[in-house]
């Protein structure tokens, strides 16, 4: 599945983890790794100017999409 909005452009963006547990003596930085967050795009089906067409949408969208129309 897609993962960028087609509508607000939100994709995936990169981040880190960060584990608490030290590995030696206290000085040294707790060690991160990369991760991702991904947006939560959906495939839906909506109406825009009469015609239905199929959009990758993510859900912040959607909800804002069904407070206006």
């Amino acid at each position: 599945m897609a993962t960028k909005c087609e509508v607000c452009g939100k994709g995936t963006t990169f981040g880190r983890n960060i584990r608490h547990k030290h590995s030696g003596r206290w000085q040294r930085k707790a060690p991160r790794t990369n991760r991702l967050f991904k947006a939560n795009v959906q495939t839906k089906m909506l109406t825009v100017g009469g015609e239905t067409k199929r959009f990758h949408i993510c859900t912040r969208c959607l909800r804002t999409q069904s407070k206006v129309s």
